[in-house]
């Protein structure tokens, strides 16, 4: 391999250096192209112009900032977000990642405020789109009111003459990736400049990255993914690479691979969910127009990664050029600062089949491709690639720490110069999770994942989790945080009685609820009950409740001491042999007729719901609705308008219609930001009205929601033949908040 391009990082031993030369060697290459709504081409950048501002903003940190001090970045994801950070960079600051604070969810409010706590940041650094909306939120926090807060975006470019190089070195901390999670409890992963190069060389390595090279990316900035994986790998390997908000590709997926096809990008990557959600959502239409044959390199990681998925990406898009091969399973997270293990470009996915009952007891056996094994007594894990030169991985049994054997399932340990340094002002946590050493022999420090796995002929194959962290669409949850949820949201629910954990759904990670009831609820109302917990869930975790299990006292499975078991739980929920009250489970058909189902014991109110027949006129077509909108009288509109609105609603929910009560606010539906961004998609699609993601995750409800649309109506002249509506107008910081996925 041709190691030219990487010459740089034998010499530098910072970004603020690596870029810096770059921008000498080759100022006029292009790095960054940011797609306006995931489409249109809007601004770029050259190695100069990022040497450039990033100077700049370095230049005004270093007047006004101690050295070694924290930046908050509050961000839309998109080349601001890159030009602040590598400010920070040179500017000797620490940044500090998060995403911009959504009004709209007490969870994420909470998670930003813990950050603050934690870093005491010396500077907040944003963009003008979005300082209404930031000033806004943290008027409320009184820790703050002394803290500055800058739009980079108006930072004069001539301070830019004004930087001066300080004392960086690969020792010095670069940033602190916030991991997901608790929300009482976030932890910054203390990454320096080290670290950061190290990571960058393997990934450059290990894919054979070359300046020829172009990427395209819709993965957060603000995630370890997005940063590392893409945007600071850009600069490493002298390679392009074209930027889109998460929210363009979540409200139509076809734009990511639009812009791959346009762009005859070569690599790209996503958690399984987004291959998946392509399958689902991207039409044979759409797909006609789309050339995929030079996409070589498709990573897969951030979550569990899902043979079937890949297979039937794969098998979608053949005829658009894309091939089964181009599929790079890799593993990694944010305490390694990202890439652990990869696959080898063009090779086929390696899967391993292995026995259930065997899994159980830790314990690798592998079932031939011929086997006559019972799917449901058989488990499939895809292959996460190779640890590349210069890291070492170990399987480690977790409870001894003594090195497991070769058909042994243990903790993945890992031990590499890319090895964080540890949690920010966590001593304890740092030397049990970054300190880990073999009982045998003392060798280390070893990395501990909390990751299960084994290694088969050097490749590493993940099984799961040691602790209980749910994994959602790329996204870690705390079980004990939704339990508590859970149980506020109806007194019929025992305190401590609650278990929360995944289940694969059609290659899918869904949630599941178990929790007891309390003795005298003897006539439940199980749809008022799950009806509670899908709200809550949905309106403090933005998750989607899969399935409920309402079990009598005594139920839970509990350890000795009164722990909860949340494993031992979830096997007797997928046996069926929980003593239930009343169960829910959401429709799994991916057809538009589903709805979901209850069902009660004798405790409880048996009801059987059954699909309820659409009108045709309102739901199944947005311009006839359209158009009947103008021909009734205004006091028949808003009856047709709330018709049509209930009626997407309960298709994205996959519920009766008329469960849905108009009155209702919406933030109390049980929608997701997935299934707001289905809905708001379809609505403006279908009556080509323009709605901000916020409207359908506050306190409008169904009714009042159509209210605002028609008196936008009103003011229309009725020759006109589409219904230009409008919600209310927003301001700059609420457009640019919507357009970038906040």
């Amino acid at each position: 391999m041709n190691n030219s391009h990487l010459d740089p990082f034998l010499e530098a031993s910072t970004f603020v250096e690596l870029l810096h030369r770059r921008a000498h060697q080759h100022p006029e290459r292009e790095a960054y192209t940011f797609l306006i709504d995931g489409e249109v081409e809007g601004d770029r950048l050259t190695y100069s112009d990022l040497d450039r501002r990033s100077r700049a903003i370095g230049a005004w940190l270093q007047q006004h900032v101690e050295f070694g001090s924290r930046a908050l970045l509050v961000y839309p994801s998109d080349l601001e977000f890159i030009t602040a950070f590598f400010g920070c960079l040179y500017g000797g600051v620490i940044a500090v990642p998060t995403y911009p604070p959504q009004t709209r969810t007490r969870r994420s409010l909470e998670k930003v405020q813990a950050i603050i706590r934690d870093v005491q940041p010396a500077v907040i650094l944003t963009t003008s789109s979005l300082l209404s909306l930031v000033e806004s939120v943290f008027v409320q926090a009184q820790e703050l009111q002394a803290v500055p807060l800058v739009t980079t975006d108006t930072i004069n470019p001539i301070l830019a003459e004004r930087w001066h190089d300080l004392a960086v070195d690969s020792d010095t901390l670069a940033f602190l990736q916030y991991t997901s999670g608790s929300t009482g409890m976030p932890k910054g992963v203390m990454v320096t400049h080290g670290n950061l190069l190290h990571n960058a060389a393997l990934i450059s390595q290990h894919f054979e990255l070359s300046p020829e090279i172009r990427g395209v990316s819709w993965l957060p900035l603000y995630h370890d993914m997005g940063l590392i994986g893409m945007a600071l790998q850009t600069i490493y390997a002298s390679i392009k690479i074209t930027i889109m908000s998460p929210a363009a590709f979540l409200q139509r997926p076809i734009r990511w691979l639009q812009a791959i096809s346009r762009t005859r990008a070569t690599a790209s990557a996503a958690p399984n969910f987004a291959y998946d959600l392509c399958v689902r959502k991207i039409t044979p239409e759409q797909k006609a127009e789309l050339d995929l044959s030079n996409w070589t390199t498709a990573f897969n990681g951030a979550e569990s990664i899902r043979q079937e998925t890949m297979e039937r990406f794969a098998e979608a898009f053949a005829p658009c050029g894309f091939r089964l091969e181009a599929f790079t399973p890799c593993y990694g997270l944010a305490e390694a600062t990202l890439f652990v293990s990869g696959a080898r470009k063009a090779a086929l996915p390696t899967v391993r089949t292995l026995q259930t009952t065997a899994l159980a007891q830790n314990q690798v056996v592998v079932t031939g491709s011929n086997s006559t094994t019972e799917p449901e007594k058989s488990q499939t894990f895809v292959g996460s690639g190779h640890a590349p030169a210069g890291l070492k991985i170990m399987i480690v049994n977790p409870e001894t720490c003594i090195q497991c054997l070769p058909d042994e399932i243990g903790e993945i340990w890992v031990s590499s110069p890319s090895i964080a340094q540890g949690y920010w002002q966590r001593a304890e946590e740092t030397q049990q999770t970054f300190r880990a050493r073999l009982a045998s022999t003392g060798e280390g420090p070893f990395l501990r994942t909390g990751d299960l796995g084994f290694l088969q002929d050097g490749e590493l194959f993940v099984t799961g989790r040691i602790k209980d962290l749910i994994l959602i669409r790329g996204r870690n949850h705390y079980p004990q945080d939704i339990e508590l949820t859970v149980e506020e949201s109806h007194p019929a629910l025992r305190p401590s009685g609650g278990i929360a954990f995944s289940i694969d759904v059609l290659g899918e990670e869904r949630l599941v609820i178990v929790h007891e009831v309390e003795r005298q609820f003897r006539n439940l109302d199980v749809e008022e009950v799950v009806g509670a917990i899908r709200q809550a869930v949905a309106r403090q975790h933005e998750l989607q409740v899969y399935a409920v299990a309402l079990v009598k006292v005594g139920s839970i499975p509990k350890t000795s001491s009164g722990k909860p078991q949340r494993n031992a739980c979830r096997e007797k929920f997928l046996a069926r042999v929980l003593d239930m009250v009343g169960e829910w489970t959401l429709s799994a058909e991916e057809s538009e007729g589903e709805t979901s189902s209850f069902e009660t014991s004798e405790h409880g109110k048996q009801e059987e719901l059954s699909p309820e027949q659409e009108p045709q006129t309102v739901v199944g077509n947005g311009r006839r609705m359209r158009e009947e909108l103008l021909l009734v009288e205004p006091a028949e509109r808003q009856r047709l308008l709330e018709e049509y609105i209930r009626g997407r609603i309960a298709r994205v929910l996959k519920l009766s219609p008329s469960l849905l009560d108009v009155q209702r606010p919406f933030n109390s539906l049980g929608l997701d930001s997935l299934a707001a961004l289905e809905l708001k998609n379809w609505i403006e699609e279908e009556l080509q009205v323009q709605v901000p993601i916020t409207a359908f995750l506050q306190e409008p409800g169904i009714a009042q929601f159509a209210a605002q649309l028609l008196e936008q109506l009103a003011q229309t002249p009725s020759s006109q033949s589409m219904l230009p509506l409008l919600i209310e107008p927003q301001s700059a910081s609420e457009r640019g908040n919507d357009r970038n996925g906040t």
